[in-house]
């Protein structure tokens, strides 16, 4: 029951009821929230607008009238439906007013889609924005490991998905199942299935727990409604971040979620995804015996093909025997020259031998002391003669001042002399350097073997020759058409009697 205004105060010349404006506001407030407490209205959300301050402005119409709503910060993350414009829905609230304005307007505390159009509406809505932003682009998705060690599973632990996931990783592959468990029906499903997927790219490469090389995200069939909470955009978007590789197996082969569009690859159903996840390991068994056989059977292909391709190229060969005859030959000639040779050397030696004994006699053994008596004798003699050939010293050294003079005369004239003719020297030096002629201009030609070329009729068109300068030394290409040859004038005889000065090197 609505209650009734306040008495107004007494009028004495009008019998009516005045009102403050403020009182009627707030009482026509009171009336509609009494009466009005609870509502659910359908309609068409446009005019959609989100407040800094986590409000949610906006206008449910349909094609006669419309009304202003209001979505409080704490309730928008509660909604089943996300306000978009031309979103038909189902809102639950309350109808009140807004007495600054004298506007009434709707208070939504719950928003929910009006049908499965309105669902699909939405998400195609939602499809075409993450494909404007490239998220399904085929360039950004991970190729999945060949060989995973560590595969991660996001699904309920109660399920029989997780069941058929583990038999038929099992069966195929030796690989360590990590599982995440989560709930993957209702509006906590999105929520929890995004923290896991985050979780698993949080681990940290050799951490106490394994990081997966693989992730896979499970859920059996089920209606559109059970499978809506894969159409999520915030789980979407934290698939379409996982750095590790995802498959997601959501539904039977014909359901489809906004997952499937986002992950690295879509499996038909979770046992598919186990399959596409792990290879056969009897296969891979199988595989690499055939390798073997196949690298032995090659080794002793190609063995064999050298072997014969060696016998046939041994058959162009000499024999050993033909090859060490001619060898043999002179081996036998010089055997048989040999002992002969030995005979002749041996008597030549004992000719020598017998020469040189006919000479020592007895008589030379006393032959060296009369020798050596003789020998003193003479040198005895040959000292007296000497001592009487030295000249008075006295004398000598009143002559040492002349001597000195004419030594320090004499050396002064060596020295000028050899002054003389080392400048000489040095002048020859410098006319005969071959480098100096190309300070002034000239150039030494060498051919490419470095020869000197003194001639050009030496030269052909097109031969590489290198030109000398002063500073450096560049390649050149000899063109054109040959010169004709340079004759060499004959030298000039001088006749017998005409001297021919040829100068002095020093």
């Amino acid at each position: 029951m609505s209650e009734s205004p306040p008495a107004p105060a007494a009028d004495t010349t009008n019998n009516a009821q005045a009102y403050s404006v403020s009182e009627l506001a707030f009482a026509l407030k009171r009336t509609l929230e009494d009466a009005y407490g609870f509502v659910r209205l359908r309609g068409e959300v446009s005019k959609v607008t989100r407040h800094a301050s986590g409000h949610v402005y906006l206008t449910l119409k349909d094609d006669k009238a419309s009304i202003d709503a209001v979505i409080w910060k704490g309730s928008v993350r509660t909604l089943k439906a996300q306000p978009e414009q031309g979103l038909e829905v189902i809102a639950t609230g309350k109808i009140t007013t807004y007495p600054a304005r004298s506007s009434y307007q709707m208070v939504i505390e719950s928003l929910e889609p009006a049908g499965v159009g309105a669902l699909l509406a939405q998400l195609e809505r939602l499809k075409a924005r993450l494909r404007e932003e490239g998220l399904f682009e085929p360039t950004r998705k991970r190729p999945l490991p060949a060989h995973p060690t560590v595969i991660g599973v996001v699904t309920s632990p109660t399920g029989a998905v997780i069941r058929d996931i583990l038999h038929r990783i099992t069966d195929r592959w030796p690989a360590h199942v990590l599982v995440w468990p989560v709930v993957v029906q209702g509006e906590q499903a999105a929520a929890q299935v995004a923290a896991a997927v985050r979780g698993f790219n949080a681990l940290s490469v050799g951490g106490p727990i394994a990081r997966p090389d693989l992730l896979i995200v499970a859920r059996g069939g089920g209606s559109i409604e059970d499978l809506w909470p894969f159409n999520d955009e915030a789980l979407a978007r934290a698939v379409a971040e996982s750095v590790i590789p995802l498959i997601s197996a959501v539904g039977h082969e014909t359901d489809t979620t906004l997952i499937d569009f986002v992950s690295d690859r879509r499996a038909p159903t979770p046992t598919a995804a186990a399959e596409i996840a792990t290879p056969v390991l009897s296969e891979l068994r199988a595989a690499v015996m055939d390798y073997a056989r196949r690298a032995m059977r090659t080794v002793h292909n190609g063995l064999e093909t050298r072997r014969n391709h060696l016998a046939a190229t041994s058959r162009g060969l000499p024999r050993p025997a033909d090859l060490l005859a001619l060898a043999s030959q002179r081996y036998d000639l010089a055997a048989g020259r040999l002992g002969a040779a030995l005979e002749r050397n041996a008597n030549a030696h004992e000719r020598d031998l017998m020469r040189a004994g006919a000479r020592l006699t007895p008589a030379l053994l006393g032959r060296p002391q009369q020798v050596k008596a003789e020998r003193l004798a003479e040198l005895s003699n040959r000292l007296e003669t000497a001592a009487r050939r030295v000249p008075d010293v006295a004398a000598h050294r009143a002559r040492l001042p002349e001597l000195e003079g004419r030594l320090q005369g004499a050396v002064e004239r060596g020295l000028r002399r050899a002054s003389e003719r080392l400048s000489g020297a040095d002048k020859l030096r410098a006319s005969l350097d071959p480098n100096r002629p190309l300070g002034l201009g000239f150039a030494r030609v060498h051919r490419a073997d470095g020869r000197l070329v003194r001639l050009g009729a030496e030269l052909h068109p097109g031969e590489l020759v290198a030109l000398h300068f002063a500073d450096t030394a560049v390649g050149a290409r000899i063109e054109g058409e040959a010169p004709p040859p340079v004759v060499t004038p004959k030298p000039v005889r001088r006749a017998a009697s005409t001297p021919v000065d040829q100068g002095s090197l020093f």
